[in-house]
């Protein structure tokens, strides 16, 4: 599977925001007593169908937090998208974790929780249904929903991966020509 990585120069970091899904506290039992560090999980996007996701792990909040983002940043790529919405139902997998995304009608917002809501957010998507199933830990239900979004394909695209040539049909948003007799 080819990932449709973005490019450094097509998006400033200037365009992009920043969500913090969870900060974690770990400890680990030392001679001296117990170590704290922190885990981050951070979700980066531009509302305009492009986003990444990144896990940073340091000894401070605001470290955690930073590498997180920077983590994101190197994984952004750009989503499928049919106006406001997905193109088609996908299923996202990752662990114990299932993310079930249908496109939806204008209007209809984001119905979707936890970790899916903030990607869904700041990908740009308007108008989807999303359902979590299996594990609800954040970094599993993150993973797994880009892994749906990574699944997405256009028509156009379906097609050619089959080797199908539609002479028949119209790309979509193309008048109607019918010839009366």
């Amino acid at each position: 599977m080819q990932k449709d990585r973005v490019m450094k120069d097509e998006v400033s970091p200037s365009e992009l925001e920043e969500y913090v899904v969870q900060v974690k506290r770990c400890s680990k039992v030392v001679k001296g007593g117990r170590r704290m560090s922190f885990s981050a999980v951070v979700v980066v996007g531009d509302h305009n169908g492009c986003v990444g996701y990144g896990l940073g792990k340091a000894n401070e909040v605001a470290d955690a937090i930073r590498k997180g983002g920077d983590i994101a940043r190197k994984t952004l790529f750009r989503i499928k998208l049919n106006g406001t919405t997905i193109p088609h139902d996908v299923l996202g997998k990752f662990s114990a974790s299932k993310v079930i995304l249908k496109p939806a009608v204008d209007g209809t917002g984001v119905i979707a929780g936890g970790g899916v809501r903030s990607v869904l957010n700041l990908s740009g998507i308007h108008n989807v249904l999303a359902k979590s199933l299996g594990s609800n830990n954040k970094w599993n239900v993150v993973h797994a929903t880009i892994v749906a979004l990574q699944q997405l394909r256009t028509k156009a695209e379906s097609d050619a991966m089959r080797g199908v040539s539609r002479p028949d049909l119209r790309p979509a948003g193309a008048a109607q020509t019918e010839n009366k007799g």
